[in-house]
């Protein structure tokens, strides 16, 4: 690829499609307030409404004054700066078959999400409400014979937490979905997917959509398992510029780009969290 025909705006629009399809993590937060981050440091400022209050209604009688809304605010930092840099040498370009530029740049996007979606589960991991996790104190040991029901107790908590059905997803780390994969009542029920317009989609289970991950928040032998809805947690990411340029001392061409974002749990009741190892 020659210098002159690099165009940043392209560019810079592919690899935020590379980023989408990506994300597993992306897929089960609110993307609403995105809009334009210009910088690392920014934020964007979330208005939620408090509860509204219902009264009954007696015929001939008047109602009440209207009652004045109250509104939380929270701040969503745009807090995380993550980059790339790196150099195509001519010869390598000339010997490669195929654009060799345009696989770097998917590697380039496959790589800062694998960052961002670690950082989401976490964030959504670490402020689910307290009341909303189960073994918290001591890790629950999961096995084949006992995962199905774990997940069904996460469905439980968000139901008596009134959290709509709908979206709702939980995240599964491998090792956990191998052990559902031995649970008939998951792989005879019908609810196996093969669907990739999602990444990470694998299926349903118990009103969940289910999506498994390599990037669940834990330490390697306990494991977060989060079921949630979009609302539960905002997300917010841009890519802020994407160079091209001819290094001085070398006879190649080079990209670098950088990429911002931030997330925050708005609502942590709409989350629930099963801490567990896996037998």
């Amino acid at each position: 690829m020659a210098i002159n025909s690099f165009i940043p705006e392209l560019w810079s629009a592919r690899l935020l499609d590379a980023l989408e399809k990506a994300h597993v993590a992306g897929n089960i937060v609110n993307r609403d307030y995105e809009g334009e981050i210009k910088q690392c440091g920014a934020s964007v400022r979330i208005n939620m409404i408090g509860d509204i209050t219902v009264s009954d209604y007696m015929r001939g009688s008047e109602i009440s004054d209207p009652e004045e809304l109250s509104t939380t605010d929270a701040t969503l930092e745009i807090s995380q700066a993550k980059y790339f840099n790196f150099q195509i040498d001519d010869v390598d370009a000339a010997q490669a078959a195929g654009d060799l530029m345009d696989k770097a740049m998917q590697r380039s996007a496959y790589a800062l999400n694998d960052v961002a979606d670690a950082y989401i589960l976490e964030t959504i991991a670490s402020d689910v409400s307290e009341d909303n996790v189960i073994g918290a104190d001591s890790p629950v040991a999961l096995t084949a014979d006992n995962v199905y029901s774990y997940i069904v107790q996460l469905r439980l908590i968000l139901d008596k937490n009134n959290v709509p059905h709908e979206g709702r997803s939980i995240v599964l780390p491998p090792e956990v979905y191998a052990l559902l994969l031995q649970d008939s009542r998951f792989t005879g029920a019908g609810t196996m997917g093969e669907e990739t317009s999602r990444s990470g989609f694998i299926g349903r289970i118990a009103g969940f959509d289910i999506y498994e991950s390599n990037n669940c928040y834990g330490d390697g032998e306990t494991y977060y398992v989060t079921a949630q809805v979009p609302s539960a947690c905002s997300y917010a990411e841009q890519v802020l510029e994407t160079s091209a340029y001819r290094p001085e001392k070398r006879f190649a061409d080079a990209v670098k780009g950088l990429h911002v974002y931030g997330a925050k749990v708005t609502d942590p009741t709409r989350i629930a969290a099963l801490v567990c190892t896996v037998e």
